[in-house]
């Protein structure tokens, strides 16, 4: 006689930098709940993340969103069966927060916990759609602190096609916007800018098209839009700057979005695969989405993306990566690590 094996119900808990994000994943109902705090405003006034004040922050929110997360779930703290946990890369402040939170839990409760990379997290978040991608395909991750390009042969079976050799996309487009003085977090602030920006004013390079391979390179491409401000301000007059702002950042960012679209091109090409993946919080500019859109429409392919709360760091990704990894008999001990450098390849394919 056949026994039905009882739903598992997951809570995920990320931390790895400026965003505590709680969900519960149910193994047949899908996501159940989810709680998001940004620490945007807290770190604004330093034009980037501190680290401390990072870690301080994700003690505060942590227990709480878990708190409001099953309330929202409508669950009892003894119906979750296990515990995901971001355990890297990211701050390791952060990441042990998290981390000691959730090992705590899963001592207390008596279920088990599972360290999940962030990446991984990233690039199985469109797995919580209703339509999902299914194996081979190639993922683009593209965030503030990574720019990869990577062959998904299932869970845990990536293998780093590209990559990038200084600043990632995300990185580069805050630090453009933190040269000309236009605010943070500076991603969002140069794609807005951009839409009111005139196509046809600046013609930036498109960094190491011109050579075979998938590694990228964002450094070079900030620093031309640095050199273009400074020329601009030398030149314009005060009153036109706003509006070179506008033009640069509307440069910036079809360079980098051209950039992208040519190196997924090549990678698809190679693998000989018709299926694209794009995830990371740089997933969700309007501009990229639209260039890659338009790239597979041409080659009747498919691009998939999670829904745009879903690209930024976020409790959702955690849950369901480490539903997956829990259900395959994965957990950690009680003596738990982070990493803040991981690499993706050197994960258990499952």
């Amino acid at each position: 006689m056949q026994t039905t094996k009882p739903p598992q119900i997951t809570l995920g808990i990320e931390s790895s930098c400026d965003e505590t994000g709680i969900a519960i994943y149910h193994s047949e109902q899908g996501l159940l709940a989810h709680q998001l705090y940004s620490q945007v405003e807290l770190h604004a006034e330093y034009g980037g993340v501190v680290p401390e004040l990072a870690s301080r922050d994700h003690i505060l929110r942590v227990l709480p969103l878990i708190e409001a997360c099953l309330e929202e779930a409508q669950l009892g703290a003894q119906k979750i069966t296990g515990i995901a946990y971001t355990a890297g890369p990211g701050l390791m402040g952060a990441l042990l927060t998290g981390a000691a939170v959730a090992r705590s839990l899963a001592f207390a409760w008596q279920v088990p916990a599972v360290g999940v990379h962030h990446m991984e997290g990233h690039l199985l978040a469109p797995m919580l759609e209703q339509t999902q991608p299914s194996f081979p395909f190639i993922c683009l991750l593209v965030s503030g602190g990574h720019t990869m390009i990577i062959r998904v042969d299932g869970i845990g079976r990536y293998r780093l096609l590209g990559d990038t050799l200084d600043d990632a996309a995300g990185e580069a487009f805050d630090k453009t916007a933190k040269m000309m003085n236009l605010g943070y977090p500076g991603g969002p602030i140069v794609s807005n800018l951009a839409l009111q920006g005139n196509t046809d004013r600046y013609k930036f390079p498109r960094p190491m098209v011109d050579r075979p391979g998938l590694d990228m390179s964002f450094s070079g491409l900030k620093t031309f839009a640095l050199n273009t401000w400074h020329a601009a301000q030398k030149t314009d007059a005060p009153q036109d700057l706003p509006q070179t702002q506008a033009d640069i950042c509307r440069a910036f960012e079809l360079a980098v979005a051209e950039t992208l679209t040519i190196k997924c091109k090549r990678a698809l090409e190679q693998e000989g695969l018709n299926r694209l993946v794009v995830a990371g919080g740089v997933s969700a500019n309007r501009e990229i989405r639209a260039q890659l859109d338009a790239l597979m429409a041409k080659r009747k392919g498919e691009t998939f993306y999670p829904r745009l709360e879903f690209c930024t760091d976020n409790g959702a990704m955690i849950a369901y990566a480490g539903a997956q990894r829990l259900a395959a008999g994965q957990h950690n001990g009680l003596d738990f690590s982070c990493q803040p450098r991981w690499a993706l390849e050197d994960l258990e394919a499952i």
